[in-house]
């Protein structure tokens, strides 16, 4: 297993993390609330793990209103797409211990 831990994205070591890149890499767009409630995170929390992709360039973040309140929608780059599918192969790798 010489290697691999080296091929590992260091962005993707937490769990809300990779829990957001996951959900980012199966859907178009998905919002704060939904996110939170799946990932079952705070507020604070989700905002500090999405605001570290988000300076990565690993997601994109579009704010707007829905009628007065305001809605916050993440959604994968292609570099955050590249990158976690490299996360992914590396994790395999190990696992299969090539």
């Amino acid at each position: 297993m010489k290697g691999f831990i080296q091929d590992l994205n260091k962005a993707f070591e937490s769990r809300i993390r990779l829990g957001i890149m996951s959900a980012l890499m199966v859907n178009d767009k998905v919002d704060f609330s939904t996110l939170k409630e799946l990932l079952e995170t705070t507020d604070g929390n989700l905002a500090s793990h999405t605001r570290a992709l988000e300076n990565l360039e690993y997601i994109k973040v579009e704010k707007s209103f829905v009628g007065r309140k305001p809605n916050t929608r993440f959604s994968i780059t292609r570099e955050g797409r590249a990158a976690f599918e490299q996360h992914l192969a590396a994790l395999e790798r190990m696992l299969k211990g090539l």
